[in-house]
């Protein structure tokens, strides 16, 4: 017989912002400043038994700005430099060029991407975390039935897009991981 795989409990983490410092398209590796704690803090996300798993808005493919091959290898990078146990991003944007130019539910708030992550990896939604700094990251979370974390490290409490209500708030990904 069998014995069934049990959930596992994810914290989901915003690229930019969260993992790395907002620079509005991140296009090149240049552009990439991923912040000096960020690996410090996926290895205590592990140690308390959590994956790290990193979901992005990533609509610069979109609009022409750069390929998804490179963006591809900034996000391999990322989870290189930082030991993520996966990166899941959306290319898209409505407005976009060619096959990128779609509505999509991969694109936050959709939770298509989370939707991913949680069949590979069989994760437990109810023990699980969304990390983001807009409020298109927090009604994702919500909308998944994760607890929601909004950082202050990305845009700030000033540049929200939307008004939200995540469960908690902190200063940036260091102060969510030391109150995990």
């Amino acid at each position: 017989m069998k014995k069934e795989k049990q959930a596992r409990p994810a914290i989901f983490l915003d690229r930019d912002g969260v993992l790395c410092k907002e620079r509005g398209y991140v296009t090149t590796f240049q552009e990439l400043e991923i912040f000096p704690y960020a690996k410090m803090c996926v290895e205590s996300i592990h140690r308390k038994g959590f994956l790290a798993i990193c979901i992005t808005n990533q609509s610069a493919v979109a609009r022409g700005m750069m390929t998804e091959n490179v963006l591809l290898e900034l996000n391999g990078l990322l989870q290189k430099e930082v030991g993520l146990d996966a990166v899941y991003y959306c290319p898209h944007h409505p407005q976009g060029m060619g096959k990128y130019g779609v509505a999509c539910t991969c694109r936050k708030p959709g939770v298509g991407m989370i939707e991913q992550a949680k069949e590979r990896f069989r994760i437990g939604m109810e023990q699980s975390y969304l990390v983001g700094d807009r409020g298109s990251d927090i009604i994702c979370g919500q909308r998944a039935g994760l607890k929601t974390v909004l950082v202050e490290s990305g845009y700030g409490l000033e540049d929200l897009e939307q008004s939200v209500k995540p469960d908690f708030l902190f200063q940036d990904l260091q102060e969510f991981v030391d109150f995990l």
